[in-house]
């Protein structure tokens, strides 16, 4: 790929990767509990949204949260309080069901029946970077019509298909200089 970064921040340039900026955009959309897992009510709301159904307890074991029932109801009734590990493991069960839940409605959202949604693209930061060698990079816009690569990789927690979709469908629409907004600031977009 032409201008496909390979030693970024050599000369003290930062920003993340285009996809990652997309993924942390996704996940604000998909909103969700707001409450951090290691306090009791984040907990509990999580707990219960995972083990709300049949459907979603399943999908929590396959997440990777494998626990038994005697042991849920008591982190639910608050007479065990879960390892440090098993906190991870529910906040990570949650953000995968969460977003499986949510990806078909946002995608109907991000598409607009093929109106697509107007993306801004922050660059990267150089402030760090002698004067010599900065290069001029001004803010961006674009309108995105296709999402559905973009949001099935991230609801699968796909990061390489996501930075795949990014880099090679998207990315290009910019013309000739897309290779110098693989890695930005910010991306941010609405739905």
């Amino acid at each position: 790929m032409p201008e496909k970064n390979i030693d970024f921040g050599k000369f003290g340039a930062r920003g993340i990767k285009g996809s990652d900026a997309v993924a942390r955009k996704l996940d604000e959309l998909a909103g969700g509990i707001a409450t951090p897992v290691t306090a009791k009510r984040g907990l509990i709301a999580r707990l219960h949204y995972l083990t709300k159904s049949g459907k979603s307890r399943q999908a929590a074991k396959d997440a990777g949260l494998t626990v038994t029932d005697r042991t849920l109801k008591a982190w639910l009734e608050g007479k065990r309080r879960p390892s440090k590990a098993n906190l991870e493991r529910i906040d990570t069960a949650y953000r995968v069901v969460r977003r499986h839940n949510v990806a078909r409605h946002l995608l109907a959202r991000l598409n607009r029946g093929g109106r697509g949604t107007r993306v801004e693209i922050h660059p990267i930061n150089q402030s760090q970077v002698p004067r010599p060698l900065q290069r001029v990079m001004e803010y961006r816009t674009m309108n995105v019509r296709r999402w559905d690569k973009i949001v099935t990789s991230w609801a699968a927690g796909d990061h390489q298909g996501l930075d795949d979709a990014w880099t090679t469908d998207v990315l290009p629409d910019l013309g000739s200089q897309w290779g110098q907004y693989e890695y930005v600031t910010n991306i941010g977009f609405a739905a």
